[in-house]
């Protein structure tokens, strides 16, 4: 629990750096935005002022710093209209279509939308005769502003990447936690079990049957255990399996070893009902899933296991009247270290989810919960 709360603390790290610096790139942008669409402003208003002195002009006039600042414009598109709507000049502008004149009077009216216009007054008493200056944001600052977008999307982009990257190495991590503590797991109860088999033969000269064959059956219980560690992290491959057979054999198992108080009820439909299973581990899955379950009712009410099949999914659901999982822990339940036992590993969900999701390409998952009511434990495999 505590790596998973470390895991989680710094995906909200990252997600919050991500945020801040995605809101300080467009603080910035934007203010650089508007530093440099007024620095535009000016600089238009100073094209205008040279675009009248040059209508002003005479021979006389010295007109080179008037056409140094007309010419000097290389980034921003002008038109210069008069107050007919014609076409007088145009700088910066590159034509798109075949009928330049229809386009550039189109840009004109997109021009003065924005509010980018400048008139020029041959006389300040007459109002009626003038030149327009229409202009028309840089690409340098068209760019500009859509620049931080861009940066946010980037930084969104690499706090998944690395997200996925510190999920992967966890779960990595715990395959290697699995397989490891698995192995090491079966390889300790060999020596013992083998022994345990021995001695059982020799007590079979000196002590009744009856108890030399439960003593057997505890054995061979011990057997299938060391087995079903012996298969984690290795692919072992799943068999046709008639499936009310491998849910019994489990059934039987928990109810014997569970409280009288417990009531177990088989809902398995007539005709038989086949997948493709490793019983062994399967059977762990059911087995854990089941003991929970008498756990969570206190050793008391009613553990129902039902059976169905449609043309595609073999479903089994397990059903108990315990005291139930709120909704918010439902996906929880099944992250490693989980649980609400005083004594406990919280192993067993994560373990079952790995087998049934891993080893036979299914799902598991609660179905429906309420708390103070009971649980539905819902498994789906393919046919």
């Amino acid at each position: 629990m505590r790596k998973i709360k470390e895991f989680k603390r710094i995906r909200t790290i990252l997600i919050v750096v991500a945020i801040i610096i995605a809101f300080i790139s467009l603080f910035v942008s934007q203010s650089l935005v508007k530093d440099l669409s007024r620095e535009e402003h000016s600089k238009m208003e100073l094209f205008a002022d040279a675009y009248r002195s040059l209508d002003d002009a005479d021979e006389n006039t010295d007109l080179s710093l008037v056409l140094a600042v007309i010419s000097g414009n290389k980034t921003i598109p002008v038109i210069v209209v008069d107050d007919s709507g014609d076409i007088r000049s145009f700088l910066n502008i590159e034509i798109r279509k075949a009928d330049t004149l229809s386009y550039l009077k189109g840009y004109v009216e997109h021009m003065r939308q924005l509010g980018n216009s400048i008139k020029i007054y041959y006389d300040e008493s007459d109002q009626d005769h003038y030149n327009e200056v229409c202009f028309d944001e840089s690409l340098l600052l068209n760019r500009l502003t859509i620049y931080p977008y861009i940066q946010m999307g980037v930084v969104m982009l690499f706090v998944l990447i690395a997200i996925f990257a510190l999920l992967s190495f966890k779960k990595t991590e715990q395959n290697r936690v699995w397989v490891g503590l698995s192995k090491e797991t079966a390889h300790q109860l060999g020596t013992p079990i083998s022994s345990l088999m021995a001695w059982t033969e020799l007590l079979k000269d000196k002590y009744d049957d009856e108890l030399i064959s439960e003593m057997e059956k505890d054995v061979s219980r011990l057997q299938m255990v060391a087995e079903r560690f012996s298969k984690i992290g290795s692919m072992p491959e799943p068999v046709q399996a008639d499936m009310v057979g491998v849910l019994d054999g489990v059934i039987d198992y928990v109810e014997h070893r569970s409280p009288a108080t417990v009531k177990f009820v088989r809902d398995f439909p007539d005709p038989p009902v086949n997948a493709k299973v490793n019983a062994s581990l399967f059977g762990w899955v059911i087995e854990n899933i089941c003991k929970n379950a008498v756990d969570a009712m206190n050793g008391k009410g009613k553990l129902t296991i039902k059976l169905s099949e449609d043309r595609n999914h073999v479903t089994i659901d397990v059903t108990d009247t315990g005291k139930g999982i709120a909704k918010n822990s439902w996906k929880s339940v099944f992250d490693p270290g989980y649980t609400t036992k005083e004594r406990g590993w919280g192993l067993g969900l994560s373990l079952a989810k790995r087998i049934v999701t891993e080893y036979h390409k299914g799902r598991i998952y609660v179905a429906h919960s309420e708390l103070g009511k009971g649980t539905t434990f819902r498994i789906e495999l393919l046919k």
